[in-house]
C-alpha cells in the first residue's frame, strides 16, 4: 500500500512512517517544519527514513500545497500535521491554529473526495472534551474544549466526518489521551520533566500536581493508527488512552525513582487551557481496533528516559 503522512517530521507522524516503511508500505511524507520546536530535532526523527528507498519526502504546508500531486496513488492517509499547544494559542497566533489545523484539514479533505483513498485516518486530541468530571470521557461525551487549539481540533474533526456523510470520504477520527515516548516535543511535560530531572535543575510545574491525565505511550498510539487505516471503522470517532492515569505529582515521582534523584519542583499557577482530569474509555476502539494498551506507564518512562539520555 502507499500511504500519505502529513507531519511526517513529528512525534506521532514519523513513528507511523517507520512503522508502515517497516511493515514494507510505500510512504510520502510532507511536512512544512513549523517553527514551534527545533527543526533539528525533526530532522533527527526522520534519519531512519531518509535512507530508505521507499520513503519520499516533500517539505510542504498543507495551506499552499499541490495536494493533488501528492495523493497521486495514494490509498492511506493519515493527517498527523498540526499547530500545536494549548497555551500558545491565545491570542494573535490563533490565526496560525486556524490556518493548520481548521484550513489545511479541509482542503486536504477536499483533494480527497475526487480520488479513490482507502482510509483517511485523522489524529484529534483529548482536548476537545474540555473540563469535565464525568469520566471516563466517552466518544459521545459532550464536548467543551476549554482552548483555542481543542477548538480547531474538534472543528477539524467535524470536517472529517461531514466528508465522510456528504462525499463517501472514508474517515476515521482518533481521539489521543497525552501521547508520550520517544521523539516527544521539547514543550511536552514528560520531556521538561526529565530533562530537568536528568540535569539536576528545578523543573517548572503549572498547577499543584493534582491534576491527572490518561497517558498513551506512542507505539501504542501508531498501532491503533495501523488498524485504522484497514477495520471497519469509517465514520467513526475512537478514543486511543493508555490506560494509564496519573497525578502529574505521581508521574514526577515515577521519574525520580527510575533516574535515581529527587525532582526539585517549583510550582505555578495553573494555566489557561489546562484540564483537571482525562480518563479515556476506550471500549469502542477496543471492539473495533481489537486497541490493547501494551506499554505500563513505568516502562513507557524507563523508554523516554533513556532516548533524552542519548540526545
Amino acid at each position: 500500500m502507499k500511504a500519505l503522512v502529513t507531519g511526517a517530521a513529528g512525534f506521532v507522524g514519523s513513528s507511523i512512517v517507520d512503522r508502515l516503511l517497516a511493515q514494507g508500505h510505500e510512504v510520502v511524507g510532507v511536512d512544512c517544519f513549523l517553527d514551534y520546536y527545533p527543526r533539528e530535532q525533526k530532522e533527527r526523527n526522520l534519519a531512519a527514513a531518509r535512507s530508505n528507498p521507499r520513503f519520499t519526502f516533500v517539505e510542504a504546508s498543507l495551506v499552499d500545497a499541490p495536494l493533488g500531486e501528492l495523493l497521486d496513488g495514494v490509498d492511506w492517509v493519515f493527517h498527523e500535521a498540526a499547530q500545536a499547544g494549548v497555551r500558545a494559542s491565545w491570542g494573535e497566533e490563533f490565526r496560525v491554529y486556524t490556518d493548520n489545523n481548521v484550513y489545511a484539514t479541509q482542503r486536504l479533505l477536499e483533494h480527497c473526495k475526487e480520488r479513490p483513498i482507502a482510509r483517511f485516518v485523522y489524529a484529534s486530541s483529548s482536548s476537545v472534551y474540555g473540563d469535565t468530571d464525568d469520566l471516563p470521557m466517552r466518544e459521545d461525551s459532550p464536548t467543551r474544549p476549554v482552548s483555542p487549539y481543542g477548538v480547531t481540533k474538534l472543528a477539524a474533526e467535524h470536517l472529517a466526518w461531514l466528508y465522510w456523510k456528504n462525499y463517501g470520504v472514508p474517515t476515521v477520527s482518533l481521539r489521543y489521551f497525552t501521547v508520550y515516548g520517544p521523539r516527544q516535543r521539547p514543550d511536552m511535560a514528560f520531556h521538561r520533566f526529565i530533562r530537568a530531572v536528568l540535569e539536576d535543575r528545578e523543573l517548572t510545574l503549572y498547577g499543584d500536581g493534582t491534576q491527572s491525565r490518561d497517558f498513551t505511550f506512542i507505539d501504542d498510539v501508531v498501532d491503533a493508527n495501523i488498524e485504522a487505516a484497514t477495520a471497519d471503522a469509517v465514520g467513526m470517532t475512537l478514543n486511543i488512552g493508555g490506560g494509564s492515569r496519573l497525578t502529574v505529582n505521581e508521574v514526577i515521582e515515577t521519574i525520580g525513582q527510575i533516574v535515581g534523584r529527587r525532582p526539585r519542583v517549583r510550582k505555578l499557577g495553573a494555566q489557561k487551557g489546562d484540564v483537571r482530569h482525562t480518563a479515556a474509555d476506550t471500549t469502542r476502539a477496543r471492539q473495533v481496533l481489537g486497541f490493547r494498551p501494551r506499554v505500563d506507564i513505568r516502562a513507557g518512562l524507563e523508554r523516554e528516559i533513556e532516548w533524552l539520555k542519548a540526545q
